[in-house]
């Protein structure tokens, strides 16, 4: 999906329902329900003859959302609520006059099939900006989610909590048991928690809830109802442990006897500890993440680094706390990924391993052990604490590929105003012990720092927010060197205000962000945000920042239609604008985009939009790799999108992105297609393919120093890129799935009409720019990298929290440029390569006291 597809934004209200009603911050009725105290917990077996559901107050006010607002549902629905010292209990009645017309979707734990569900949200701490989701279908399938910010859910979040469903003639019910150890709340006498109940019907794609969650405000915790009578709950400590075993067939490459395998057998353990109900432990150590999918491979020819998702469970869950994102847009979108903290620095293949290592050298450093702090306190201050520490990695000739080191992050964030204001800062660190080897590569130590505001104001319809960073790495002269000549930076780089230091040992940045937006009321949405960023700004130790040096004017503006008309359920149009400059006073990029996004009503959605780029004189100081900056030619990148109804057995959609630029001399084509089939209600496939060709007729190629002068030289790139992803899904219970994903990857380029940097670089003319060059002989003309990866995994929930994994992950690869041939024959090479397999077996075994 293209990058520029704006997100439509989730925003809510809420309106007076039955029982008593509060106010809240803003001046406005709050729906209120209330709980009761029960001596015998009810069995949860889904049926509602527990005597405490027959003296329960129910509540049964609903509201419809989608894809109406505000208007009465078509079926009607009831819940009650009930606790003891140490469980929440929440019974809800889905009445349907047509039980056999409920859609069912049996998948594993935190999969949405296309399936009717429930789902409750709880604000324990009440602070309208936090909380815990709990969902479940008719096939008793769960998925759960950590909610930060307001906005964001967190599906990698795995609470333990007991449901049990049953469809009978009125319907279908829900009965939930959610452990209070699950939960964070404040020692107190009493407790109100925020509280909603959301219901899908999936065959009239239709959402109610109560309260009424409109999406004409912002935010999600802070407008959920309020559960009250919660008395003399709990405060003791939790104590959850998960010990496991992990037993590895791996395969062994030794120059001299070739392949072989490897029997490895490790331990490890999670620890969760409630230091008080408000304050939670969790620390690991010697964790093994041998169940999660490889990434997914890429071709990387342009002057920053990849950013690949963190999938491992323990730096997932409870992210949303350590975000400090940078160049971050229109409320959540956040596609640059750029922030103080990227977890995936932890772990990382070893830096060195390209200078110090070979094939048998590791490809990821372990972790030796890493915990995290969290806490929030009555008077809405939200704080944590990661620490982690990596082993030394040892190369050929017993060389450091990658040092000791360690990592920390503190994070605290102050809700103000009942959570329509806030203030939070952040701190970085990053210590290393080098050698005289490694020295030269890499800072023995990284700081950042970060603070920020945020204001709503206008019913939260407006608001106003900041934030300021500061940085610091020191290390030897060649390593700040290093960095300063870097892709994130190129001081060397003539025309521009920055100069190199050969003799520096620190280098110190700072970067600023203010923006202010409406998000919420009627359809209008807009936002304007200026960013500004130094050019010694580094936060790559411990954070992910693709380049500095830049000032960026972004605004943006929007169109939502979010209750069904005419042919639409929804519909929303986006128009953004941007301006980037170095601060030295270049303009970088000037463009204007237009994107367009509509539900319709038979379940399909189609999206459509285009960039133009270049509007006015710009020019690129990356392009030459740190050479002179190069003016850059307009350019139009049109893209477009369709998605077909999710409910049926087969459902599909592709999506389009076209370019075109350099005077008509550069174009590429990107198709992906995909298709899913519902072959049951337990057995899914997804089939998915990446088609790409382009011909980039100025693709930076080398820059060559011949007698003191330096060429910076560039080539027309025909490249074309054919990969796949495969998925298949089956369940056998809720507890017990089979999971197998595999992506097939072949990328071939060929260079040609190598060219240099002319005397003009700034010319307004494409064809002024470049000059004929003759590359050295041993030149490089073509490249062809093949993949495939492939996992499978068994996982089985033998009792809740305990989990066996059953693993098989293989993979092959190769780049060797065996010459044009067709895509059949390229893929006919990949899978007679020799194969990587890593066969495992993990048993995590939860224990609560």
């Amino acid at each position: 999906m293209p990058s520029l597809v704006i997100a439509t934004l989730a925003t809510m209200a809420m309106i007076p329902q039955e029982g008593v009603t509060a106010t809240s911050s803003t001046g406005t009725a709050v729906a209120t329900a209330s709980a009761v105290r029960v001596e015998q917990a009810p069995r949860i077996d889904g049926r509602t003859d527990d005597p405490v559901w027959r003296t329960a107050p129910t509540f049964s006010a609903f509201r419809q959302f989608e894809p109406r607002v505000d208007v009465d549902p078509t079926l009607r629905t009831e819940f009650q609520v009930a606790y003891d010292e140490k469980n929440l209990y929440v019974l809800v009645r889905m009445h349907d006059p047509h039980p056999d017309s409920i859609m069912h979707a049996l998948s594993r734990r935190d999969v949405r099939g296309p399936s009717d569900q429930i789902k409750l949200l709880i604000d324990s701490y009440d602070d309208k900006r936090s909380g815990f989701e709990f969902a479940v279908n008719p096939d008793g399938v769960k998925r759960d989610f950590a909610m930060s910010n307001d906005n964001n859910e967190d599906g990698s979040w795995n609470g333990v909590w007991d449901v049990a469903t049953v469809v009978d003639s009125l319907g279908w019910v829900a009965e939930f048991r959610i452990p209070l150890s699950q939960l964070r709340y404040a020692p107190a006498e009493s407790h109100t928690f925020g509280f909603g109940v959301w219901r899908d019907i999936e065959r009239y794609k239709e959402r109610t809830s109560w309260p009424l969650w409109s999406p004409t405000r912002n935010g999600i915790s802070s407008q959920l109802g309020r559960l009250t009578g919660l008395t003399g709950i709990t405060a003791e400590r939790r104590v959850e442990m998960t010990p496991y075993v992990v037993t590895k067939n791996v395969q062994r490459f030794d120059p001299s006897s070739g392949y072989g395998r490897d029997q490895q057998l490790s331990l490890g353990g999670d620890l969760k500890l409630g230091i008080t109900p408000n304050v939670t432990l969790d620390a690991t150590v010697n964790p093994d993440f041998g169940q999660v999918e490889a990434d997914p491979a890429v071709v990387n020819l342009t002057a920053f680094e990849t950013f690949f998702s963190e999938r491992r469970p323990f730096f997932v869950e409870g992210i949303g706390l350590y975000q400090f994102a940078l160049n971050c847009y229109i409320v959540v979108d956040c596609s640059t990924n750029e922030g103080l903290f990227y977890s995936r620095r932890i772990g990382r293949s070893p830096a060195l391993r390209g200078q110090y290592g070979d094939a048998t050298t590791a490809t990821s450093t372990p972790i030796a052990g890493a915990a995290k702090l969290t806490g929030r306190t009555r008077g809405g201050l939200s704080f944590g604490l990661l620490e982690a520490m990596t082993p030394e990695v040892r190369g050929t000739q017993d060389r450091a590929v990658e040092p000791f080191t360690n990592y920390a992050v503190f994070r605290a964030q102050q809700d103000l105003r009942g959570g329509e204001s806030g203030i939070s800062v952040i701190a970085t660190a990053v210590n290393r012990s080098l050698d005289a080897l490694t020295e030269p590569f890499m800072h023995d130590a990284a700081y950042a720092t970060g603070a920020t505001f945020r204001h709503r104001f206008a019913r939260g319809q407006y608001e106003l927010a900041g934030q300021f960073a500061a940085s610091r790495v020191t290390g030897a002269p060649a390593a700040i060197l290093r960095t300063q000549q870097g892709g994130v930076h190129y001081f060397q780089q003539p025309g521009d205000d920055l100069e190199v230091d050969s003799s520096a040992t620190s280098m110190t940045g700072h970067a600023e962000q203010l923006k202010f937006g409406k998000y919420g009321g009627g359809i209008t949405r807009f936002e304007t945000s200026i960013v500004r960023q130094s050019a010694g700004f580094d936060v790559n130790d411990l954070g992910y920042l693709r380049r500095a040096d830049r000032i960026d004017w972004s605004t943006w503006g929007a169109l939502t239609w979010r209750t069904a008309r005419w042919i639409y359920r929804w519909a929303q149009l986006n128009g953004n604008h941007w301006e980037t400059w170095t601060t030295s006073g270049t303009r970088l990029e000037s463009a204007w985009n237009m994107n367009g996004h509509m539900g319709l009503n038979n379940n399909w959605d189609v999206h459509l939009g285009g960039t133009v780029s270049g509007v006015t004189p710009s020019y690129c100081d990356r392009c030459t790799r740190g050479g002179p900056l190069v003016r850059t030619s307009r350019g139009f990148f049109p893209w477009g999108g369709i998605n077909t109804d999710s409910r049926k057995t087969v459902s599909g959609g592709t999506w389009v992105n076209l370019s075109f630029s350099d005077e008509g001399n550069s174009r590429g084509t990107s198709l992906s297609p995909y298709l899913n089939f519902r072959l049951s209600t337990n057995l899914q496939a997804n089939f998915g393919l990446g088609i790409e060709k382009s011909r980039n007729d100025d693709q930076w190629y080398n820059n060559y120093a011949v007698a003191g002068v330096t060429h910076y030289t560039f080539a027309h790139l025909d490249q074309r890129t054919l990969s796949a992803s495969v998925r298949l899904n089956y369940t056998v219970t809720p507890d017990l799935t089979f999971e197998f994903y595999g992506a097939p990857f072949v990328s071939t380029g060929t260079y040609s009409n190598f060219r240099e940097l002319s005397d003009t670089p700034g010319a307004d003319r494409y064809a002024d720019r470049l000059q004929p060059y003759t590359p050295p002989a041993d030149a490089t003309t073509s490249f062809k990298f093949k993949q495939v990866r492939t996992n499978a995994v068994v996982r089985w929930e033998y009792r809740p929290g305990s989990t066996l994994f059953l693993v098989w992950a293989h993979g092959r690869q190769d780049d060797r440029d065996t010459g044009p041939q067709s895509w059949s024959r390229d893929y006919r090479d990949l899978f007679a390569l020799h194969p990587d397999n890593t066969f495992l077996v993990k048993v995590a075994h939860w224990v609560n006291r």
